[in-house]
């Protein structure tokens, strides 16, 4: 069984062949396998972590086809389930100049919205190390029942939760419940990533020292706030800092938190001392930083996540040690 369950949302992103291009404007879209559960299944499984993803898709050929590229990639897929009800969900991504995106989703329902506390593997739960989620299955039922019931599951199994309060404000029927919704799964979680525009959009706090310490509760061990190119900030509850990024020139931002993700979870799963040790969480935030600016090195999320190699070589070449 695997180490590490993902679960959540799963779809294809349709990304344009060309940067700075709205969807108007785009002359073609490249079909690519994503969502941000997914993505850091994947990216685990790269760095040598046995993952898992839990979820829904259609029973439908996007839905194969998601099914087969994690297979692929190493993730296993048992505890995924295929829908006769509702189709993969479709989301297309416009790039500007600048490599970050604008999302158009097609959800009406998607099968991921159709997960169920029935579909949750208890079994799987129980055997994992990790239980990693976002906020997207949050934001109705069933799938926010199925989501807590499994992370409730994990808890009780003595898991680590990880979260992600991935923003997709569109998702949401308004700003106030999509803040309800990020804040609760903060509320369940063990490790918190989320980037500077989702910890002010959560406190409306621009200064995201000050948002992360706003959102700080009892029960957290480590919460980050990345910032994109200005690298990243970590709290935990012996100590607090900033680590820098690399400069990289991006094409394709979508992903790029989800590698930084499985970078920062990998290293926490191979040494829990981490939590504790200020410069060791300092080298796996810098590694965590290396491979999402890998990550933003090629379009789409999941055929640009870095394997340990390529990781290595990218900290060789920038003359940074590779302690992971």
């Amino acid at each position: 069984m695997a180490d590490a369950i993902c679960l959540g949302e799963l779809l294809i992103d349709f990304v344009p062949t060309v940067t700075g291009a709205g969807l108007i404007d785009a002359p073609a879209l490249v079909k690519a396998p994503g969502g941000a559960p997914g993505n850091v299944a994947v990216g685990l499984a790269r760095l040598g972590v046995s993952s898992a993803f839990m979820g829904k898709v259609g029973d439908d050929a996007f839905g194969h086809f998601l099914a087969d590229t994690l297979t692929e990639a190493g993730v296993d897929v048992g505890p995924l389930r295929f829908s006769t009800e509702a189709r993969t969900a479709l989301a297309f991504v416009s790039l500007r100049a600048d490599g970050e995106r604008e999302f158009m989703f097609y959800r009406h329902p998607s099968a991921d919205m159709l997960f169920d506390p029935r579909d949750v593997d208890v079994d799987a739960i129980q055997r994992a190390r990790l239980l990693h989620f976002g906020s997207i299955s949050l934001i109705g039922e069933p799938s926010r029942g199925a989501t807590l019931h499994a992370v409730d599951t994990a808890r009780a199994a003595g898991c680590l939760i990880s979260y992600d309060p991935n923003l997709r404000l569109p998702l949401w029927p308004d700003p106030a419940a999509a803040r309800e919704g990020m804040l609760l799964g903060l509320s369940k979680a063990h490790v918190i990533k989320l980037s500077d525009d989702e910890s002010e959009f959560l406190t409306g706090i621009g200064d995201p020292e000050a948002a992360g310490r706003a959102l700080w509760r009892d029960g957290l061990k480590l919460m980050v706030v990345t910032r994109g190119r200005a690298g990243c900030l970590y709290f935990t509850p012996e100590f607090s800092g900033e680590v820098e990024s690399f400069p990289v020139e991006a094409v394709d931002a979508t992903g790029a938190g989800d590698g930084f993700m499985a970078g920062l979870l990998q290293g926490l799963l191979a040494e829990p001392a981490t939590f504790r040790n200020e410069a060791s969480l300092r080298e796996l935030c810098r590694f965590a930083n290396a491979v999402g600016a890998i990550t933003t090195l090629e379009r789409g999320a999941i055929p640009a996540l870095p394997d340990r190699g390529r990781v290595r070589d990218f900290l060789q070449r920038v003359r940074a040690p590779c302690p992971f």
